[in-house]
């Protein structure tokens, strides 16, 4: 490691170009490297890995580091989840509302067996098993945001010293490897047992939000404006009812106000046919959302930060990531109908398992492009990792905090 350091950095513009450039990347690197393509690894993932490999390796040979404006990078992923939610017709929620709720029972086995891991191998590496649970669903279900909000807590309350770089690791950890084994786990469902889309893909464009990045229906610049306008103002009524309820002392993730606007406006228009929303559009803006904000949040990835989780927690990580892709294999595909839907939801589960909504979105995205369209997947796993998974998730942490050998 060099003795001073210089960090370079890029304004908006330059942050925005450079995530575009990081996603043609992944673009190029997939059709020119055929197991890419072929286990289906999300554009975004590789060419923001990639990129990240290059600027830690030049930070470790120069000194020199990037810091990136990311003021869109919030604004992004609200986009997507808006667009998840006027995606979600009341039509489509009545024809998977059972699919929604038995994805949440499997999701929330998930977490048992991730905290019931990291806390026993915690015990077995001779740490303390707070560390585990922050190895567990904290970081890993619940994402960086949950892993802010327990660090903050272990470290006041517990005084746990260097807890918060440790949760911050192990959610990067989840959400690199989130959208690496999402792919093959059902690339090999697929191949085994010859599952095919049962879906025709005219009748699926009528109705469903596909995040197809290579999706060609043709809209016009008018209708891309309306459409980003009911988007735009979804999410600027979605913040204003997250600053009440959090002046109310209700904590909810931020995205979830908007998603729930979007989710209201879409069956409202349906309901009194005032106006037809384009959902081709509504694909064309979540694409475009959610493939930037994936860019920009790995290509900010400090890939040297991960050399400092101790062997231990290392372990963990990987007990975890394997303990991911064989639940998902063994438990999600057959708990979820053994059929090709089920199969597109374990890539999603492995996604927002390890890592977070998005990736699961990008993953199943990757497998749909190639294998035909999925709209159950689209529709239950969106739901349960936007709406239900951190309620579920917070009631799971406190029984285990419960737990006299944990805390």
């Amino acid at each position: 490691m060099p003795e001073g350091t210089t960090t370079l950095e890029l304004d908006l513009i330059q942050t925005s170009a450079a995530a575009l450039a990081v996603l043609f990347l992944g673009r190029i690197l997939n059709r020119l490297i055929p197991p890419l393509r072929n286990y289906n690894i999300p554009e975004p993932v590789v060419g923001g890995l990639v990129f990240a490999l290059v600027t830690s390796i030049i930070y470790s040979v120069t000194g020199y580091s990037l810091a990136f404006d990311m003021a869109l990078k919030t604004p992004l992923m609200l986009v997507f989840f808006t667009t998840v939610g006027i995606g979600a017709s009341l039509k489509l929620l009545v024809r998977g509302g059972p699919k929604v709720l038995l994805f949440l029972g499997v999701a929330s086995l998930l977490l048992l067996v991730q905290n019931s891991a990291g806390v026993g191998m915690a015990l077995l590496a001779d740490v303390h098993p707070l560390q585990g649970l922050i190895t567990g669903s904290i970081t890993l279900s619940g994402g960086h945001g949950t892993g802010v909000t327990y660090a903050d807590i272990f470290s006041s309350v517990n005084n746990m010293q260097g807890v918060m770089e440790l949760a911050m690791a192990s959610a990067t950890f989840g959400l690199v490897l989130g959208g690496l084994i999402g792919g093959p786990v059902a690339k090999r469902l697929v191949d085994k047992y010859n599952l095919k889309s049962n879906v025709d893909n005219s009748e699926y464009r009528d109705h469903e939000v596909t995040y197809d990045p290579e999706d060609t229906d043709r809209v016009t610049p008018r209708v891309m404006m309306e459409t980003l306008f009911i988007i735009l103002l979804c999410m600027a009524f979605g913040g204003i009812i997250y600053e009440f309820l959090s002046d109310k002392g209700v904590t909810v993730p931020a995205f979830i106000c908007a998603l729930f606007l979007g989710l209201i406006f879409t069956n409202l228009m349906d309901f009194t046919g005032i106006y037809k929303i384009n959902k081709e559009a509504v694909d064309q803006w979540g694409t475009m959302g959610l493939s930037v904000f994936l860019a920009m949040a790995l290509m900010s990835l400090r890939l040297w930060e991960l050399l400092n989780l101790a062997g231990p927690m290392l372990l963990i990580l990987l007990v975890q990531t394997v303990t991911m892709a064989l639940f998902a294999y063994f438990v999600t595909f057959r708990l979820m109908g053994k059929d090709y839907d089920a199969a597109i939801i374990a890539s999603g589960h492995c996604g927002f398992g390890l890592g977070a909504t998005p990736t699961a979105v990008a993953n199943m995205e990757a497998l749909v492009t190639r294998y035909g369209p999925s709209p159950q997947a689209f529709l239950v796993v969106p739901m349960v990792g936007a709406f239900f998974i951190d309620i579920t998730n917070a009631l799971v942490i406190q029984l285990y905090l419960a737990l006299p050998f944990v805390s």
